[in-house]
């Protein structure tokens, strides 16, 4: 039997962060000469965010995420540089901007300051691009608000090329956090289950999901969450693909469940409104022709895919 046949390879097109296509060569990330180096060499190029929003160049057509040496110098005040990795030979570094420089960037006719979610709704870039300022957006951010050791309280030190943060003063080392979340689909016969946030923009409907909790498997967080919120019980979990998502820092766990029950109660504090989808319905949400006007999530979210794959396979 062949056990992977059926586990997709990649991450499915249009699905937002989740296509890494450079060697993040984390052997030289304690290599100062080499970092040093690297930093000064030609090919070199720079991602730089401010206030934690991407600053992109703009020729007055085009936007590039990237920047060479001397254009990174001309934006002001940076921080440490966080090795990002190596794509086609070239070392890639991402730059955290001061957030003083942030209205006169923004005041500047050849950059333009577009946020994380608007550039992966729009796919501005490529996959492995958007995978790239994800990552040095979610990084970056975890310096800012990770500052202090949380075991004595004392400043801590960028090290590791941004990997870590060192405490010298009691010498505790300290890891970017990532925090998973379970997202799935739970199916029952030919119908699927979707809820509505209260936050969500009118007739927007989409997968379940939560945080998944200590001591919990991602089984369990599914079977939890589903009965916490509309009070389904579920069987089987199958896994489908993840999804970096850097609003901050999270993993988003796609699954489909398998519903043993079919009445609904939701959670008010979690869910204005949840209903069963027949699959023909859950092809019109996903090509936007539902007759109540019900929506998916756009094409960059995990939900999008997770729905879809319900909706292929029938």
């Amino acid at each position: 039997m062949d056990f992977f046949a059926a586990a997709p390879d990649s991450p499915p097109a249009g699905l937002g962060f989740a296509t890494l296509s450079l060697d993040r060569a984390a052997l030289k990330r304690e290599d100062a000469e080499w970092l040093r180096r690297a930093q000064a060499l030609a090919e070199a190029r720079f991602l730089a965010i401010c206030k934690d929003i991407p600053v992109l160049a703009f020729d007055g057509l085009n936007l590039n995420p990237w920047f060479t040496r001397n254009e990174i110098e001309g934006l002001g005040e940076r921080g440490d540089p966080l090795f990002l990795g190596i794509e086609d030979g070239e070392p890639r570094f991402a730059f955290d901007i001061g957030p003083e420089r942030f209205d006169a960037l923004k005041e500047r006719k050849d950059l333009k300051l577009i946020d994380m979610r608007s550039i992966a709704m729009q796919e501005l870039f490529a996959p492995g691009i958007l995978n790239a300022i994800g990552t040095a957006k979610a990084m970056l951010l975890w310096h800012n608000r990770h500052r202090f050791c949380s075991n004595c309280g004392k400043l801590s030190a960028w090290a590791f090329a941004g990997w870590k943060r060192h405490c010298s003063d009691c010498g505790t080392d300290h890891f970017p956090r990532t925090d998973p979340v379970v997202i799935m689909l739970a199916i029952h016969g030919d119908s699927c289950l979707l809820g509505r946030s209260a936050h969500f923009p009118e007739g927007r409907y989409s997968c379940l999901a939560g945080f998944m909790e200590p001591g919990e498997g991602i089984e369990d967080a599914v079977r939890r969450e589903i009965l916490e919120e509309t009070a389904i019980t579920t069987a089987r979990v199958r896994y489908l693909y993840a999804q970096p998502w850097p609003f901050p820092s999270s993993l988003m766990i796609g699954c489909l469940a398998e519903a043993t029950s079919t009445s609904i109660t939701i959670d008010p504090a979690e869910l204005a409104d949840a209903r069963w989808f027949t699959r023909e319905e859950a092809r019109q949400i996903l090509a936007n022709s539902h007759p109540d006007g019900i929506s998916s999530p756009p094409r960059m979210a995990i939900a999008n895919h997770i729905l879809q794959a319900f909706v292929d396979a029938g």
